[in-house]
């Protein structure tokens, strides 16, 4: 009966051919790992912030994985549960009822590692295959088929795949129509000689090649059925330097996120870091061209079956208004950016730093549309749609411009149980382009943030956050307040309130009406939480503001909401 009960729970995969003699026949060898998470709301009708709750009432998105390990054998499996998911969730195609979403099988020896089923991977930088997970965006592009990593000479690293990519979840994984296939190759001229490799530098080359396929059954175009990209990179460092250069070509690939058009696609980044004690400084460019690259050409969303992934130079913020207002998100069909920042440390007992030192960082990124020119469209064959002047564009009209970021941070520790943080953004942000709101006009914003920590004892502290935002663009100004109070090693509980009070006054210069009601709106939220050993529980009520979120340059829409949140994660 036991076996009968393990088989039903793992059916539908290969983990149970290899899992089951495992667990029946090798005990003491084996060990089991795993972890589980779940968030549930249960939403209310909120007519002031426009949250209209669903039919459900309640949304449940939970998850559990279990990998197994014996010798040089390794299994897992991944059990999902959407019933029904969390209003906004995920960025691509809706998620809905229970099942197995990931499963695999791999086995390692002699530097050879094979795996089948489930598995994620990732070509230098991504920009010609990406496939990864962003639990919190709903991003799951898994690929579903085979993966060989060999390691055949010291300093050489290959690896070869092929495979379907994960397109949604309807009680169980779907796969999109295409199949993807891939080879990279990586030198690092340190391992490769040795002893003989006397620099205090090393070098790293790598080359990739990834190319798709899917059927063509358009009735109106002639469209390739493979399309290949390959990319090139090396990677230069030294104890206080790091540059890295990638470079990456698409043949044509027409499709619906460029109006199928017959062009190829370019990539090409540089970034270059030199770090000493107390000093770092950043320095990145790249340019994108026509790089939306997804396994179906009629992917309903932008967040569905992509191959690869385009990183975008702009500073991560994690203060809540910079991070869920004016998030950039990349834009794969053409931008150029900009990226540099500066950290330095004032040494302790200088007049600046102090007793304790201070910390000071200066960043500043940009993005701009391409420098192109219209083509007109013709046949198949010289169907381009533009094309592109300069790879590095350094127009920088308000005309051409998608975003710019100007940031200053000051932290200081200022006695032995205060530390201190202050933080100014100026912001420049493209709101029609990036977030797809026709019309509206550009964004400028300034942004500042007093962020505390003050520790009671050992055990007890308390941090908080001062956030203002101006703006006469969007919905105007912005505050917000933070508290977080801890105490270690198991409760913590925490209080804010984003309040939307446009202005002060009582009109304000709306969507082109200058006589438009101000709106004064709160989004109290509170949360309390309990930690034990490798447990956690936290419990918040409130409002969610409509609006963005956003992790490493991929965003998705979140809804206006109200209702009780239910977090539960845990290890084992």
């Amino acid at each position: 009966m036991r076996l009968k009960t393990r088989t039903a729970l793992l059916r539908g995969g290969l983990v149970p051919a290899l899992v089951l003699p495992l667990v029946t026949t090798a005990q003491d060898g084996l060990q089991v790992h795993g972890n589980f998470s779940s968030d549930a709301q249960y939403y209310t009708d909120d007519e002031e912030i426009g949250a209209v709750a669903p039919a459900q009432d309640l949304g449940v998105n939970a998850w559990g994985n279990v990998i197994f390990t014996y010798g040089r054998f390794q299994a897992g499996v991944r059990l999902e549960s959407y019933e029904p998911a969390l209003l906004g969730y995920p960025a691509g195609q809706p998620y809905k009822g229970s099942g197995l979403g990931y499963r695999y099988v791999s086995y390692e020896t002699d530097d050879l590692e094979v795996t089948v089923g489930n598995f994620y991977e990732q070509f230098g930088q991504g920009l010609v295959l990406r496939s990864y997970e962003e639990r919190y965006l709903g991003v799951d592009n898994a690929l579903d088929g085979v993966r060989v990593r060999y390691r055949p000479v010291p300093g050489l690293y290959l690896k070869g795949l092929i495979g379907r990519q994960r397109f949604g979840f309807d009680n169980g994984a779907t796969k999109g129509p295409g199949i993807v296939r891939g080879f990279d190759g990586e030198l690092s001229l340190a391992e490769a000689f040795g002893e003989r490799w006397t620099c205090t530098s090393n070098l790293v080359l790598g080359g990739s090649f990834v190319s798709k396929y899917q059927e063509d059954k358009d009735p109106l175009y002639v469209l390739p059925e493979n399309v290949g990209a390959w990319a090139a990179r090396l990677n230069f460092t030294t104890p206080k330097w790091n540059i890295y250069s990638e470079y990456a070509h698409k043949i044509n690939d027409p499709n619906g996120k460029n109006g199928f058009i017959y062009k190829d696609g370019n990539a090409l980044l540089v970034n270059a870091t030199y770090s000493t004690r107390g000093l770092g400084i950043s320095a990145g460019a790249h340019s994108f061209d026509n790089m939306f690259f997804q396994s179906d050409r009629a992917a309903p969303t932008p967040f569905d079956l992509n191959i690869n992934f385009l990183p975008p130079l702009a500073k991560q913020h994690t203060y809540n208004l910079p991070a869920t207002l004016y998030p950039y998100a990349t834009q794969p069909n053409g931008e150029v950016s900009y990226q540099g920042e500066v950290f330095y440390k004032f040494k302790k007992g200088t007049p600046l730093g102090g007793k304790y030192g201070t910390k000071l960082a200066v960043n500043a990124s940009t993005a701009l549309a391409l420098d192109t020119t219209v083509v007109p469209l013709a046949g198949d064959s010289t169907r381009t749609g533009y094309r592109t002047n300069s790879i590095f564009n350094f127009n920088t009209d308000i005309t051409n411009k998608y975003f710019t970021d100007i940031n200053v941070e000051l932290r200081k520790k200022v006695s032995a149980n205060w530390e201190l943080a202050l933080t100014y953004l100026y912001l420049e942000y493209d709101i029609d382009v990036i977030q797809g709101k026709p019309g509206k006009p550009m964004v400028f914003a300034n942004i500042a943030v007093l962020e505390g920590l003050h520790n009671f004892t050992e055990r007890t502290s308390l941090r908080f956050e001062v956030q203002h935002l101006w703006t006469k663009q969007d919905h105007g100004n912005w505050a917000t307040l933070l508290a977080e109070l801890t105490f270690s090693p198991h409760w913590f509980v925490a209080v804010m309130d984003q309040f939307d009070y446009a202005t002060f006054n009582s009109t304000f210069p709306q969507e082109g009406d200058p006589q438009a009601d101000t709106e004064r709106i709160h989004y109290p939220l509170a949360s309390v939480g309990y930690i034990r050993g490798a447990n956690r529980f936290q419990l918040s009520y409130g409002r969610q503001r409509a609006g963005i979120f956003c992790v490493g340059g991929v965003c998705r829409q979140v809804p206006a909401a109200n209702g009780l949140t239910l977090s539960i994660t845990s290890t084992f």
